[in-house]
């Protein structure tokens, strides 16, 4: 076996791309690269939307043929379409399409593919899943199913890397989930301290804790959350690390006792557990500390027999500068991350490459000391997520989109397709590179300036905020940035008048000729932004109108564009079904306002609580008639995933409940109706 952090073979360089053939628009430049793999002519991809598309990609530059499974919520979706075969495995909720394994068995063998890739989220942890695949006869294009069983609960995990010798977070990994034992255990390590779920991640199930008095009721929300996304409510605690920084290590093994790492990513910046941007290089990294936490992660994937794409987690003490002895072991993901992208552009390494290679037999393809880093890499996620109503997920469908040239964009959508609630709403990764980490995050700030969404809300504004802050520029990256930071991150600042000016002209199908008539035309015109309504004066005819916003004047003159008092507007127009989108910085979209809408209200001392999104009524605590206290919980939503608790704006008495537990709601249902005691 070859010793820590080198390959298992040597003398192999294919799924390589040297970082001066790199290409940024692309993934891969497939006439550049000599193309040996011969192991696999057709796969099936177990998942859906971004990373299958991506998996198709790898697979298509190699020649390999892809069988795509989808949904009924999926029948049209990208992948399907770029996909050589698809094949339905079931309704829209996951738990009857893509967590149906034996589904996905049956579409393997239906179609003669020889090996099954999981991607990322779904099945692709499942260990059980993963025998099952290579019981059938399939190869699994993942780790060995003991290895994910190892990693699969955090509690076993941390004992094993404990044992392994490397660094783990002091806390409870116990068996003992008494409510009693664990606050024992909780007072026994210190607060503040976290509780997670042992089983799954991306922040489900995970809660912070500053004192006792909130433990009770942070372990009854952990539990039932985890309950609810894992199958499983058991839950550990441990130290919470003050200005922590979460920086992880992508790993690579094979079959033939070889394991490598791809040095560091930084996912820091994260809002309630979950990432937000993720860099690579990490910022403040030294040479030293590379070397103490790229052995620590190789370490961890050499106790568990692994092979082919892994991710070592370590929380980081991020109160001074790096240091070996200031990492500590959170997790270990068993499959490829969704950030893996800027290891990629950093390493000029095909990560889906390698993975069909190791499954296929093969030795890694580089050694350590062949692997090396280039520049530095940004990635955003880009969610259809209103910002504004606390981040919730904001399905709808997608009547345009368009990423700039000279940037990466992984996406598994296209204009027309639609954000549904039954899977994240992640509509696309933005990733960029630069010689230097200023360089690529100028050009991470653009990209998100350039990049269009009309059809749903989305969170480009706050991710461009992020790449323009600057503390995050000067590198002062934990995992508190964006909380402490939330209120200017997320503000919106109103309409300026120079857009409104834009949209009113826009919005009343002004004909930009260069004929004039002897009397110019004078109207008036109502838009709204979603945030105020404008009465907007036009005067003028052709190409040539002064435009009173109420708070300015503009003259707007055509010239193969409109010209905004001479100049060209910062954004793009672009006409929507049911208005027009300006985009910049803050995409806004104009509609005409209907002047005999009116909105009708319940009274002085009414209060509705309404569904902010679709979802399911998971629990309801009230029924009309019930006395209720400011900030009481009186029912919680279940969607995507997560759990939305609705709480009692003031204290009065509970009028009206039109819904039941178990209910399945749409966007602006109404649930509870509550009324003051005045009212």
């Amino acid at each position: 076996m070859a010793g820590p952090g080198t390959g298992g073979c040597q003398g192999r360089s294919h799924g390589v791309i040297p970082p001066a053939l790199k290409v940024p628009e692309g993934i891969f430049d497939a006439e550049k690269i000599r193309i040996h793999l011969h192991m696999f002519d057709k796969i099936l991809i177990a998942n859906r939307a971004e990373i299958a598309c991506r998996i198709i990609d790898t697979c298509d530059r190699l020649g390999i043929a892809t069988v795509a499974v989808f949904s009924d919520a999926d029948r049209v979706a990208r992948h399907v379409a770029i996909a050589r075969e698809s094949v339905r495995i079931g309704p829209a909720p996951v738990a009857g399409s893509y967590l149906r394994g034996d589904a996905i068995i049956a579409a393997a063998q239906a179609t003669g593919a020889q090996a099954v890739h999981p991607g990322y989220g779904f099945l692709s942890e499942n260990p059980e899943f993963a025998q099952a695949v290579i019981d059938a006869g399939f190869s699994w294009i993942g780790p060995p199913p003991a290895a994910i069983r190892a990693m699969g609960f955090k509690d076993a995990a941390k004992a094993l890397m404990a044992a392994a010798g490397v660094p783990v977070v002091p806390g409870y990994h116990g068996a003992d989930q008494d409510d009693d034992a664990l606050a024992a255990e909780a007072a026994a390590i210190g607060y503040p301290v976290l509780i997670k779920a042992v089983a799954g991640g991306g922040g489900k199930g995970m809660r912070l804790v500053r004192d006792a008095a909130s433990l009770a009721g942070s372990l009854a929300g952990a539990r039932s959350e985890a309950m609810a996304a894992f199958g499983n409510g058991d839950v550990l605690i441990e130290k919470f690390i003050r200005n922590p920084r979460h920086i992880e290590v992508q790993v690579f093994g094979d079959s033939h006792g070889g394991a490598v790492h791809l040095f560091e990513r930084d996912c820091s910046l994260q809002r309630r557990y979950q990432k937000v941007i993720e860099e690579a290089p990490a910022p403040g990294m030294t040479a030293e500390v590379r070397a103490a936490m790229g052995d620590a992660a190789v370490c961890a994937a050499r106790a568990i027999g692994y092979e082919g794409a892994g991710t070592v987690e370590f929380i980081v003490d991020g109160s001074g500068p790096l240091r070996p002895d200031g990492f500590w072991f959170m997790e270990m993901n068993t499959r490829l991350q969704v950030e893996h992208p800027v290891t990629e552009m950093i390493t000029g390494v095909d990560l889906v490459e390698w993975q069909l290679r190791v499954a296929g037999g093969e030795c890694l393809p580089l050694a350590q000391e062949d692997i090396s880093i280039t520049g530095h890499a940004f990635e955003a996620r880009i969610y259809a997520e209103d910002v504004a109503k606390g981040f919730l997920p904001a399905p709808g469908t997608l009547t345009h989109l368009r990423f700039p040239a000279g940037v990466r964009a992984d996406t598994g959508v296209r204009a027309g397709d639609t954000i549904t609630p039954y899977y994240d709403p992640m509509i696309a990764k933005l990733i960029t590179h630069g010689p230097t980490r200023k360089a690529a995050l100028a050009t991470l700030a653009r990209a998100l300036a350039a990049t269009e969404v009309a059809g749903s809300v989305t969170n480009l504004a706050f991710l461009g905020a992020l790449a323009r802050h600057d503390g995050f520029a000067r590198g002062e990256v934990d995992t508190g940035l964006i909380a402490q930071n939330l209120d200017t991150l997320t503000d919106v600042p109103p309409a300026e008048s120079r857009e409104i000016a834009l949209a009113a002209v826009a919005l009343a199908g002004v004909q930009a000729t260069p004929f004039t008539q002897w009397t110019p035309l004078r109207r008036t015109i109502w838009i709204t932004d979603g945030q105020a309504h404008h009465a907007v004066v036009l005067t003028g005819a052709g190409g040539d109108w002064s435009v009173e916003t109420g708070t300015a004047t503009h003259r707007l003159t055509f010239d193969a564009g409109w010209l905004v008092d001479g100049n060209h507007p910062a954004g793009r127009v672009v006409d929507t079904p049911d208005g027009v989108t300006i985009f910049g910085a803050h995409t806004r979209h104009f509609a005409l306002r209907d002047l005999l809408d009116t909105v009708s209200g319940t009274g002085t001392g009414a209060g509705t609580l309404t569904a902010p999104m679709p979802g399911l009524v998971k629990t309801l605590d009230v029924a009309a008639g019930d006395p209720v206290q400011e900030g009481q919980v009186l029912a919680v939503l279940e969607a995507m995933k997560m759990e939305h608790r609705m709480h009692a704006p003031f204290a009065g008495t509970v009028v009206r409940v039109p819904v039941a537990a178990g209910d399945h709601v749409s966007d602006g249902a109404l649930i509870v109706e509550i009324r003051t005691g005045d009212g």
